[in-house]
Order: structure tokens, then C-alpha cells, then sequence
């Protein structure tokens, strides 16, 4: 399709655009005949990220922030080589982080232009190359080991020496030069020596900066360099981490579309896995948020992800892979170990703002006791770039010597930068055992890991969650985002519940099996680490958006056909008798409740039902509680509600005042205070602005005291009693609440709208209670955790601000008091103040 198109001159210096826009430039090379012999490379560069086309294939990704800027034509041009040839090159309008205004993470500047640099034709030194990366190498040595160590002496003369042998002008000096770099090189280690396991890497978020169709793209650029590298360098190793991408057009696998857009790389990438050189890790669909999706969220991303190993190349994974998401849940274990997986690798705890994490290598328990072994690359990144500082960086900083002496070393451009490049493996091979440097080999996860478990027995044991200390914000970032995950998580929960039962029953339904995975796989998709946090561009929150609305439309399509295959006798009305409702309940107890039915004209009726655990019920005859809910209106505008199992009273801003149990007459609250007071904290943080909350927003709370409309009664009571206000939040944000107190309800409902027009502003609604623990527990994938009330130690002030699914409670011996939520992820528990972020 490009090259069909008509292509206009173009020269270095013009400047192409707007962001997000694809330009193809045509570009016709004519090597000089006495460049014979002479190794030629083609050199672009630009601020957008290209790739090279060459006989309709990709053959090389360019990308200046990834020091890929230049393709090799020829290592040695031969005489029967063709001189004249085409080159295309396909150039995206947007850098490598996207293209922020004025700074990295700032929203994207819509009418950004990119500026194309370079394009020339060269002749490549490969001997000076050598030489200076000899130079590099030796200087870096002399500098860095310290002058107690003779090893950066015996480096400093060396680099001396070479320079009063080589002359520049004359190449025949050169190889002088470089023998006297390769005695260094070629003294050895002893056998102590820490060993540095090299894997060649390339993290790409698959949405973060870009769109997810730009992601596509990153991958192409990023594989091809890297399967041209390994053309070259047969030793390289390359860890490929998220099998799983789904195009905004139609599900597939990164790998599988590869296959149906670039068969040409997928086929040369299948060699390679085949080689043990394209390494696939990871276990799951994408590298998904590591503390919001729900247990079953989880099970499903190793579920498509190990399904899709097995399918694609004949094993699971044995290591999950998940080296950039903002804090680990205590369940992962148990979940890995059940999938097949019993080792991980990560290592985004070394962003921790407050507290060093004490290890590198270490078994993590989780919540039942299930233990992987964990391997944090000493070197706290997983792009590095092969230098001498970031392998002694790797030694020194190895929280666990002694008990382990192998680490691992990931190195490479990440997010479509291409990945490993020649510099970095020839830095490497110059370390690979030279005295005074810890010994450096290419080498895979499966290799490392297996070493790691012969040396385990002296390791520790870290118990319970991996909490990171920073991008606390991502708990409640984009609540949209937020809502549309925990509803879409119930609705294909309801459906396949349903759908199961349906199936069960016998007779013609067929379980919805490819439409249930499609749908799944969006989810999933939308659970990527910057996409569910909310730590994303609005391009890509629009899109996830859209998938929310996708899941909602279809899966309440299948629920209805599930139920009526499960109950189409029950929904026929029967002749004479009175309207009724078909009730189901999909979760596994028996449960009764008021519930709102459509009546004639559009109205809506109350009913108070009880359903028996995943079963139906028929109503038809209202049924009326023992005792009806009570509301009555205060002398002094309070409202106060009852209805034989709590009792509620409501000042007129619709804090409460009062909530009590009644067949013990406890009072929850402590005198003098209210709950369900909405507090404004200022939300100003270092940096990191979608994803941060700091501790001393704490310091800024002001109290939302703005009434907009005192409380009143909206359902006077009966089945249900109900009050609403209306308060200002902050500068233009308005909040309606409807409080409702159901009957034989042992809990009160806040039903909570928002209109939002805050910047830099964080909400939260506060409850104290009369309770008092030393610890909060929390509700968390198939189980719950409990975290302290206090700030005793830095550990625990650090947790300022953590995450909970839909519920945190703090109880003492006998009684208690829970927080609920539908949406919510943010919360905090500290003194007697349980605290959701809204």
C-alpha cells in the first residue's frame, strides 16, 4: 500500500506531522563503487521512531532515544553486490514516550511536528569502533574500581599506553593498540567471583504515553531489531515478556498479529524461540496492575497467558515476569504456584520513596503459605546499557551476598527502543571474566533461576504483600476507569455463573464460550499496568472506556439468553395470576433483600425477596417485613432511621451522628464526631502526577461544609427509608448523596454522584468509629490482609495510603465495623478513621 503511493522530494531538516500521523518516505541509495570492501551503513534520524523496509519486509527499527539510528547495508561491499537499491522507511509522528508538552508525562501536544535530522549514506570504521569501546571499557575501570583497587591502575596505564601507541592517522597502529586492551581483558577471575546473568530485554507498555495501535507498531520496530541483532551475534538472548495484546480493531495475541502483519518477522522470530535465543516469559495475557483486578481477573491473565505458551510453543511458563507494576498482592503466590509458575522475577520495589527493600533474591509467602522464589535484578532496572558502573552497580548493591552469587542483568531499550544494541554486547564481551569485574555472561531466565534454586537454602522468606511505596494514587486515578472494571469483573462473573447453570440444565443452549473469552480478553487487556491505574494519556482512557461499554452491551446479551434457556418456563405469564418477578441470585448465599421492580406504567415497586445461594425466586404477593424501616424528622432538621437492626441518625449536611446495633445498643460512633464527612486534601505531588499521592496531602484536609441542599427525607420508610443532600466540593464540583436504610438490612447505602471539576484536588469520604485495633483488615484477591492502624515505624507510615477491593473493617473482640464499596480501590485505616478514596 506504500509503495503504491506518490511520493514528493523531501530533505533533512523539514519536519512532518501532526502527532499520531504516519509518514513513508521512499529512499533510493547509490553506493560509490570505491566504497568496495568497505562496510556501509544507512543512517536516519529523526525525533519521530521509524522503521526500515527493505523487499517489502521490516528489517530494522529506528529510534535515536534507543541508539538505533542506523541500518547496516553491507559489513564488506562486494563487487557483485548491488550498488543501487530502495529503501522505505515508515515514520510515526509521535518520540519514543509519546509526545508531551513541555514535559515527558504532560498530556500530548496534538500538533506536535517531527524533524528528520539525518539521512546519510556512510562508511563505518569498524576498527575505530573497537578500539574506542576498548578505551570506554578501560577508562570506566580506571575511574570506577577506586584506587585501592590496583585492577584500575593496571586499567589507567593500559588506556595510557594505548594512546601513545595508536596514531590516528595511520590504522596500522590500531592493532597494537587493541592487544594491549586484550591482555587486560583476558586475566581472569577467580572462582568466587559474582556471576552477572546478561538477558537482552525490551519492556513495552502496551498502552502508557501512545495509544494501544502505536503499541502494534512498537513491537514490530522493537522485534525485528532485535532478530537482526541476533542475526549477528548468535550468543544473544532476548527475554520477551506479554504475550497478549488485543487491537483496537480484533483480539489477538502480540505474537499472532505479528503473524498476520509482518509473517515475514514472525517466521524469523519462530526460528529463534526454536534457537533458545527469543526467549517468551511472563505467564500472563498482559503485565497486568499487580493489586486491583480480582482474584479471578488474575486467574484469567495466567490462564490466557500460559494457554497461549502451550498453544504457540509447546510449554508454560515457569517464571512470571512482571517487572513495572506499582505494588505485588499477598495472593499472587498461591496464584502463580497454581498456574504452573513457582518463580518471579520484578523490580519495581527499588522505586520505593520511604524504605529500602532488604533483599534481591528471597521466597515470597503468600496469604496460604505458597512460596515462590523471587529474584530482584540487583541492578534496580531493566534497561540496562552493558556499562562497567551498571555491573559493579549489580555487585554492590546485592542486598543478599553470601547466601546467593548469581544475579541477573536485563539489558536493553524498552517501550519500542529496540531493545539490546551491538554496543552493549560488546561491552559485555569485553567483562565476560576480566579481573576485578564481576564475571558476565549471556544467559536466560530458566538458566539463572535454576542456579538460584540449587543455592537457595540460605535465603529468607518475605511474607505478605510487596507494597510499593510511591504511585499511591493510582488507587483512585480515572474512576471511570475504576467503575468499569469492577462491573464488567461482576458482569462476566453473573454471566458465566448463569450460563453454567443453563448448560447444566441440558437442552439446546450452548455455553458461550468464544464470546466469553472475547470479552474477557478486553477486560484483561484494560488491566494492563498503566491503563487500569489510570496512568495513562486520554486516548487510551477513551478506548478503555469503549471496552467497558463493549463488555456491559454483550455480556448483558448473553445474560439474557442464559436466563431465558434457564428459566423460559418461569418468564411465560400464566393466565389469571398476578404479575410476578423472576429473581436470581449468582452469589453463593442465601440472601434477602429489598429489591426495585418495574410496575405498571414505568413505576417502580419495592419488594423485599429472599433468594436461596445461586438460585431464583418468583415474586408476586408483597411480602412486608417484620419490622418496617421508621424515618422521622428531627426537631433540629436531623433525620434519624431504624429499622430493627441498626439505627441511624443524620445531621442536616447528612454526616452521620449516631449508628447503632441495636440488639446490643453499641454505639459505632465515638461522641462528638461524624461519619460520612467528605474531606478536600490538596493532591500536589513531586512528579509523578497521575500516579502520586504524598504524605503530606494529609496536612492540607479541609472538611466539605458547603451546603448546596439540607438533607430530606426522599422515602418516608416501609421496605426502605432514604434521605439526600447535595454539597460544593471545592471550587465548581457538586456531590448528591442518597443515603438509604433498607428493611432487616444490617447495613446503611450511600449512593454518591460526583459532577468533578477539580485540578490537583483529592476527595475522600471519612468514617470514625468507636472501635479499637491495632490492625485494619482488608478484602484482597480470594482473601483478605490486615495492615496496622498506627504509623510506629516507617514501614507503616509508608502505607499512608493503600488498597483494598470491596471491603476494609476494623474490629475488636466482638464487634467491629466495615466499610463496603462497588468502585473503589483507595482507602486507609489510621487511629479509628476508616477513610475511601473517592
Amino acid at each position: 500500500e506504500a509503495v503504491g503511493q506518490k511520493f514528493s522530494p523531501a530533505k533533512v531538516g523539514d519536519s512532518f506531522g501532526p502527532t499520531w500521523e504516519t509518514c513513508w518516505f521512499k529512499v533510493e541509495l547509490s553506493i560509490p563503487p570505491a566504497w568496495a570492501g568497505r562496510e556501509v551503513h544507512f543512517v536516519w534520524e529523526s525525533d519521530g521512531e521509524g522503521m526500515v523496509w527493505r523487499d517489502a519486509q521490516p528489517v530494522q527499527g529506528l529510534t535515536k532515544e534507543g541508539e538505533k539510528t542506523s541500518y547496516i547495508l553491507t559489513r564488506s561491499l562486494k563487487e557483485m553486490e548491488p550498488h543501487s537499491l530502495t529503501l522505505y522507511v515508515e515514520l510515526a509522528c509521535n518520540g519514543l514516550f509519546g509526545a508531551g508538552k513541555g514535559s515527558m508525562i504532560a498530556p500530548p501536544d496534538p500538533d506536535r511536528r517531527f524533524t528528520l535530522s539525518k539521512a546519510e549514506l556512510v562508511v563505518f570504521n569498524r576498527d575505530v569502533y573497537e578500539l574506542l569501546v576498548d578505551l570506554e571499557i578501560l577508562l570506566d575501570m580506571a575511574q570506577l574500581l577506586g584506587e585501592e583497587n590496583q585492577r584500575s591502575f593496571q586499567a589507567l596505564y593500559t588506556a595510557t599506553q594505548m594512546v601513545n601507541v595508536c596514531d590516528v592517522t595511520d590504522p596500522s597502529t590500531f592493532p597494537a593498540a587493541r592487544d594491549l586492551a586484550a591482555a587486560i581483558f583476558s586475566q581472569r577471575n577467580g572462582e568466587s567471583q559474582h556471576t552477572i546473568h546478561a538477558v537482552g530485554h525490551c519492556h513495552i507498555d502496551s498502552a502508557w504515553l501512545w495509544p494501544y495501535e502505536e503499541t502494534i507498531r512498537k513491537c514490530a520496530r522493537s522485534w525485528v531489531t532485535v532478530v537482526h541483532l541476533m542475526e549477528s551475534n548468535p550468543e544473544l538472548t532476548f527475554a520477551c515478556s506479554q504475550p497478549g495484546l488485543t487491537s483496537v480493531r480484533r483480539q489477538a495475541q502480540q505474537f499472532e498479529w505479528v503473524r498476520s502483519c509482518y509473517p515475514g518477522l514472525y517466521a524469523q522470530i519462530q526460528d529463534f524461540v526454536a534457537k533458545g535465543q527469543f526467549v517468551p516469559v511472563g505467564g500472563t495475557w498482559v503485565e497486568m496492575d499487580g493489586n486491583l483486578p480480582s482474584g479471578e481477573s488474575m486467574v484469567r491473565q495466567f490462564l490466557q497467558g500460559q494457554r497461549f505458551f502451550q498453544q504457540q510453543f509447546g510449554r508454560i511458563c515457569s517464571e512470571f515476569w512482571l517487572p513495572d507494576t506499582f505494588g505485588y498482592s499477598a495472593q499472587l503466590p498461591q496464584l502463580m504456584r497454581g498456574c504452573g509458575i513457582r518463580r518471579f522475577l520484578t523490580q519495581k520495589l527499588s522505586w520505593n520513596l520511604v524504605n529500602t527493600f532488604p533483599h534481591h533474591t528471597f521466597f515470597w509467602e503468600g496469604i496460604d503459605g505458597s512460596r515462590v522464589l523471587t529474584h530482584f535484578p540487583p541492578g534496580d532496572s531493566y534497561g540496562m546499557h552493558g556499562r562497567v558502573e551498571e555491573v559493579l552497580k549489580t555487585v554492590k548493591n546485592n542486598k543478599d551476598k553470601g547466601r546467593v552469587n548469581h544475579s541477573a542483568f536485563l539489558f536493553g531499550f524498552g517501550d519500542g527502543g529496540g531493545g539490546p544494541t551491538q554496543k552493549m554486547l560488546d561491552r559485555m564481551k569485553r567483562m565476560s571474566d576480566t579481573d576485578g569485574l564481576p564475571r558476565v555472561q549471556i544467559s536466560t531466565p530458566d538458566r539463572l533461576f535454576s542456579i538460584l534454586e540449587k543455592e537457595s537454602w540460605q535465603l529468607c522468606t518475605w511474607v505478605g504483600e510487596l507494597f510499593l511505596e510511591l504511585h499511591n494514587g493510582t488507587y483512585t486515578t480515572q474512576a471511570q476507569i475504576k467503575k468499569g472494571n469492577r462491573e464488567c469483573e461482576r458482569i462476566l462473573h453473573d454471566v458465566e455463573v448463569l450460563s453454567s447453570l443453563a448448560l447444566a440444565r441440558g437442552g439446546a443452549f450452548q455455553y458461550p464460550a468464544s464470546q466469553l473469552q472475547r470479552l474477557w480478553r478486553l477486560l484483561l487487556l484494560n488491566q494492563f499496568h498503566d491503563v487500569l491505574p489510570g496512568s495513562c494519556i486520554q486516548l487510551v482512557v477513551e478506548d478503555a472506556l469503549r471496552y467497558y461499554a463493549e463488555i456491559r452491551r454483550a455480556g448483558a446479551g448473553l445474560q439474557e439468553e442464559a436466563v431465558r434457556s434457564l428459566c423460559g418456563d418461569l418468564l411465560q405469564p400464566e393466565a389469571g395470576s398476578a404479575e410476578s418477578t423472576l429473581v436470581l441470585n449468582t452469589l453463593p448465599w442465601e440472601r434477602t433483600e429489598v429489591i426495585a421492580r418495574s410496575g405498571p406504567a414505568g413505576t417502580e415497586t419495592l419488594a423485599l425477596v429472599t433468594v436461596p445461594s445461586m438460585g431464583y425466586a418468583i415474586v408476586r404477593e408483597p411480602v412486608l417485613p417484620a419490622q418496617p424501616v421508621a424515618v422521622r424528622r428531627q426537631e433540629d432538621g436531623s433525620i434519624a432511621m431504624e429499622n430493627g437492626v441498626i439505627a441511624v441518625c443524620l445531621d442536616v449536611m447528612g454526616r452521620l451522628t449516631s449508628l447503632r446495633l441495636l440488639d446490643s445498643q453499641r454505639e459505632s460512633l465515638p461522641d462528638g464526631c461524624c461519619a460520612n464527612q467528605f474531606a478536600l486534601f490538596d493532591d500536589v505531588p513531586l512528579y509523578w502526577d497521575a500516579w502520586d499521592v504524598m504524605d503530606y496531602h494529609l496536612e492540607t484536609r479541609k472538611p466539605v461544609t458547603m451546603l448546596l441542599k439540607p438533607l430530606e427525607i426522599t422515602l418516608a420508610g416501609g421496605l426502605r427509608g432514604s434521605a439526600s443532600f447535595s454539597l460544593r466540593v471545592g471550587e465548581s464540583s457538586t456531590l448528591t448523596q442518597e443515603i438509604i436504610l433498607d428493611a432487616t438490612s444490617p447495613y446503611l447505602r450511600f449512593l454518591t454522584q460526583v459532577e468533578w471539576k477539580e485540578a490537583h484536588k483529592f476527595l475522600k469520604v471519612e468514617f470514625p468509629v468507636q472501635v479499637r485495633s491495632t490492625n485494619a483488615t482488608y478484602e484482597i484477591q480470594f482473601g483478605h490482609l490486615q495492615r496496622p492502624t498506627h504509623w510506629n515505624t516507617s514501614w507503616d507510615w509508608a502505607r499512608f495510603e493503600v488498597w483494598a477491593h470491596k471491603w476494609l473493617d476494623v474490629s475488636e473482640h466482638g464487634f467491629g465495623v466495615a466499610l463496603l464499596n462497588d468502585c473503589k480501590y483507595g482507602a486507609s485505616a489510621h487511629g479509628n478513621v476508616l477513610s475511601l478514596s473517592l
